[in-house]
């Protein structure tokens, strides 16, 4: 099977109500609050077990939630698993890998700071079934690439 090229560290789910879903995985699981973010696009909880990154996410839209790139139309309204984030080491090989196994370019790119150095960033596709994943070499916030 060879070398893996990513590790999978990330889980974002759409849910209707965030603060709610926090108060769930900290109660249930004893998962930890560590960044809330807010944007245009969504309103993010971002939580973690130490490992793995969990993502609450509130779409402000049909749009920022990839409605018009969805085969069926899903949109804010949708709950449930909403994508997966790959952390890898080499971004640019990545991508040229995804397209050759036939993913699709959805959205986002590596992020610069006024500084030249790399910021946060998700770079978001589609696989073949039309299941969201990102790829960063940044990782997420909660995340922790080798434990």
């Amino acid at each position: 099977m060879g070398e893996p090229t990513g590790k999978l560290r990330h889980l974002a789910l759409s849910v209707p109500d965030r603060r709610e879903a926090t108060k769930f995985y900290q109660n249930t699981f004893g998962m930890e609050l560590v960044r809330e973010n807010e944007t245009p696009m969504a309103s993010v909880a971002y939580m973690s077990d130490g490992v793995m990154s969990l993502a609450l996410i509130e779409y402000k839209s049909d749009d920022a939630a990839g409605k018009k790139t969805s085969p069926k139309g899903e949109g804010k309204e949708f709950v449930g698993l909403h994508h997966v984030g790959f952390w890898v080491d080499d971004v640019e090989a990545t991508k040229k890998k995804i397209e050759e196994n036939g993913g699709r370019y959805m959205m986002g790119e590596v992020a610069k700071d006024t500084g030249g150095s790399t910021g946060y960033y998700e770079i978001k596709y589609r696989d073949p079934n039309d299941v969201i994943f990102d790829i960063t070499h940044s990782g997420w916030s909660g995340a922790v690439k080798d434990p």
